[in-house]
């Protein structure tokens, strides 16, 4: 191997400038009195021939690491090639199939994962990012969207967000103002409009669909559909660490915003 050949040359070299000093310096001794011997030239040559093995050793250490990288990276391409389709590209993995595919982790998306996974279905969401989102800061979710989430179970996805109960308006103009009221009489205190951050919203409900043990959350970018036979079978996503993956399914459902879809 060409990196064991190089690695031999060095300790050659190395041996040998350590026999040429250690004796040099027996000739010395051996000519002249040590008490009046003239020891700069020997302490420089010690430095010297120290300096240059000290360089010789890194040298050669660093060329033995590029040798051993260069050759995992040819084992993994080796690996890969003995796996590959005979386009030359390395097939997908497919990962466990699962009952549901959700394409994107928003309100929809994470309210129908909840709702699916607490009736027992094996749920696998697939969010493009599931950092907190921003782009919408402020909402208010009307009083019959709080409702909707009671009977999701979810109402609990408005707590610890700084929301604010929103009872009514009050419109202005012309310096004169007016107050209207949500017909709330028939409902208890607790139900009202909240104002919130989006993200923190979305974020509490990807957290609530998680706590069901059903339930998966990937951050991933769907790519295309999997079809056979004109039927949908599930999808192409890659990962967060650029894995191209398959995931089947029976049923996808997809955001009305993902740019995929035709329909």
């Amino acid at each position: 191997m060409p990196q064991i050949h190089t690695q031999s040359t060095f300790s050659f070299i190395t041996n040998l400038l350590l026999y040429i000093y250690i004796y040099v310096c027996i000739s010395v001794s051996s000519q002249t009195n040590l008490l009046e011997m003239d020891y700069q030239y020997i302490v420089a040559g010690g430095i010297l021939a120290s300096t240059l093995v000290l360089l010789l050793n890194l040298f050669g250490s660093a060329a033995k690491k590029k040798a051993t990288g260069s050759l995992h990276a040819e084992e993994i391409n080796n690996d890969c090639a003995k796996t590959s389709s005979k386009n030359g590209t390395c097939p997908q993995e497919v990962v466990e199939t699962t009952d549901v595919i959700i394409v994107g982790a928003g309100v929809a998306g994470a309210a129908l994962a909840y709702t699916l996974g607490k009736d027992g279905r094996r749920v696998h969401v697939i969010e493009r990012d599931l950092n907190e989102p921003d782009r919408t800061v402020g909402e208010l979710l009307q009083p019959g969207g709080y409702l909707k989430l009671t009977e999701l179970g979810l109402e609990d996805c408005v707590d610890k967000i700084d929301a604010q109960q929103v009872y009514g308006y009050v419109l202005y103009k012309d310096g004169k103002h007016v107050k209207t009221s949500f017909p709330l009489d028939k409902f208890g205190s607790h139900v009202s409009g909240r104002s919130f951050h989006n993200g923190r919203f979305i974020q509490r409900m990807r957290h609530k669909a998680l706590s069901l043990p059903n339930v998966k959350l990937e951050q991933g970018t769907v790519t295309s559909l999997l079809e056979e036979k004109g039927i949908i079978k599930g999808v192409h996503y890659k990962t967060k660490c650029r894995e191209e993956l398959i995931a089947k399914a029976p049923l996808q459902y997809a955001s009305p915003f993902n740019w995929w879809r035709n329909d």
